[in-house]
């Protein structure tokens, strides 16, 4: 089996951690010698092991001798001190001969540094097999640490005409139990789901994922009056709720993480409603809501991805789900690309890519 091949499969392995990690980013490793599998495994959640260390667990666990062994990983060996120990200091101790990692860690303390220690102590080092693939998986990571902000997702299921609810406000359901399903375990793969106050009120969500051994993402509330209501459903999520107010809200004991920040058109500043976010360590947002939360975040050129979840029904005249003024001309239209159309019953899921202020 080739390079690639191998990294694929750390690749699949670290897809299994995206969403479980935060603040780490989700790593896969494989340790291979003579074309066999001696160990695999990703990055446990925070505080637990990371993907190097489980892999050669489970080598030896397995009965394996890892003398000259070549481990296949989908980021950079750490080299510093954190919750855990050195991951270079545990490579070099299994006596492995060779390396090969997708992408350097864009954490200032590595960046190279990793790599760099193992070619000193005499292992062979790889780098860039399946670059894209790999910083694909750890977009998020980068993201905060480069720019502060994280990756950023607005989902939506509406009906065949873009519409969220009747005019009336009902909304149950437009999408089938496969689309709901779907948008459940997508919730797992996030570190936190973004509402606005309006999604809460009309609503009352848990925004859980709801899926078997999955870890809910922290629920966030744009909320710049402080309306949420002490009973909300979200507030005893199994994660503390992060409530993001205006300076000059009323001061109001809640059973939640509050934080004051300025205003901005509408409500809080969107942008550093962000910046809170991935300043605690949550890198990946998923979207949920409503309108003028969706709005604000494709204004502000600040969305990543797009997925609508379409249901196979029409509600002509119904609220459509990203709200505000219209545009003044096509031009200013934001333009989605990279289609990807997945069935779902009698519906689909769409995705689009979109185009981030910082790829401008």
């Amino acid at each position: 089996m080739s390079d690639g091949r191998w990294m694929d499969l750390a690749l699949s392995l670290a897809r299994q951690g995206v969403g479980q990690t935060a603040p780490n980013p989700s790593v896969g490793a494989v340790v291979v010698r003579d074309g066999e599998l001696l160990g695999a495994g990703w990055t446990r959640p925070a505080g637990g092991a990371h993907a190097e260390v489980v892999a050669l667990e489970a080598a030896r666990a397995a009965g394996h001798d890892l003398q000259g062994a070549t481990m296949y990983v989908t980021l950079e060996p750490c080299c510093h001190h954190g919750k855990n120990p050195p991951c270079t200091d545990a490579i070099l101790a299994a006596g492995l001969s060779r390396v090969v990692a997708g992408i350097e860690d864009p954490f200032p303390p590595m960046q190279g540094k990793g790599l760099e220690i193992l070619r000193h102590a005499g292992v062979e080092v790889a780098l860039g097999v399946r670059a894209e693939a790999c910083a694909e998986v750890v977009g998020g990571f980068t993201r905060a640490i480069s720019h502060g902000l994280p990756l950023v997702t607005c989902k939506a299921g509406v009906s065949a005409d873009g519409r969220i609810a009747t005019a009336a406000g009902e909304s149950q359901w437009i999408t089938g139990p496969e689309a709901r399903a779907h948008s459940n375990a997508l919730r797992g793969t996030h570190d936190a789901i973004l509402v606005g106050i309006g999604t809460v009120l009309a609503d009352d969500p848990r925004l859980t994922c709801r899926v078997q051994q999955g870890v809910d993402p922290v629920p966030v509330v744009l909320d710049s009056e402080l309306r949420i209501p002490a009973d909300a459903a979200l507030l005893r999520s199994t994660r503390r709720a992060l409530i993001l107010t205006a300076e000059d809200a009323p001061a109001r004991a809640l059973d939640a993480d509050v934080v004051r920040i300025p205003r901005g058109e509408g409500g809080v500043d969107i942008e550093a409603a962000l910046r809170v976010v991935a300043g605690r360590g949550l890198h990946r947002v998923l979207v949920e809501g409503g309108g003028l939360v969706h709005r604000s975040l494709f204004d502000a050129g600040l969305v990543d991805h797009l997925l609508l979840y379409l249901g196979g029904v029409l509600i002509p005249g119904g609220r459509p789900w990203i709200g505000g003024p219209p545009i003044p001309e096509l031009a200013a239209a934001v333009r989605l690309y990279g289609l990807v159309v997945e069935p779902l019953g009698e519906g689909a899921l769409l995705r689009w890519r979109v185009k981030h202020r910082l790829e401008v």
